[in-house]
């Protein structure tokens, strides 16, 4: 099937394309002292944050090396976060990230990732950080880390803090 307008030589697969999906997110930042003063109830405050790239034909590596920077940097360990969110637009990526972080397969992804539920390009990283402190409330959790992908072997991470 063509895409209208455009002319395109290969065939998108699970393999070459994420899926095309719509989507929008927002995430609210600001100084604790500027919240105050607003009136506003923060919900999370952000640890760290990092970002990686690696060899853009090994892409499964970078969400590893994001999550191993962005922990060195907010001085924690695997066992420190409650759960993760991993942004795959394919599937390795997250097998790799559970294997080589060793996590535990109830703590990632617990609503079903972006194959499941789409991942709408520039809205993903909103949309994750929502997810995550949306399940950390339910849960009565605290820390969440979520990685992203933005192709070309890169991968940002973020951890955050249920306040």
């Amino acid at each position: 099937q063509k895409y209208p307008g455009i002319e395109i030589n290969h065939v998108h697969h699970a393999g070459n394309s994420s899926g095309v999906v719509d989507g929008a997110a927002a995430i609210l930042l600001a100084s604790p002292e500027y919240a105050t003063k607003q009136g506003w109830k923060p919900r999370a405050k952000v640890l760290a944050m990092a970002n990686m790239g690696d060899c853009p034909t090994l892409m499964l590596n970078a969400p590893v090396a994001a999550a191993e920077k962005v922990l060195k940097k907010a001085g924690l360990t695997v066992d420190d976060i409650d759960l993760f969110e991993v942004n795959e637009a394919f599937a390795v990526v997250l097998e790799r990230f559970i294997r080589k972080l060793n996590i535990d397969r109830d703590k990632i992804n617990v609503n079903g990732g972006s194959m499941a539920l789409g991942h709408p390009i520039g809205a993903t990283g909103s949309i994750l950080i929502g997810t995550v402190l949306d399940e950390l409330e339910r849960r009565n959790l605290k820390r969440g880390l979520i990685t992203m992908c933005t192709a070309g072997g890169m991968a940002p991470a973020i951890i955050i803090e249920r306040m």
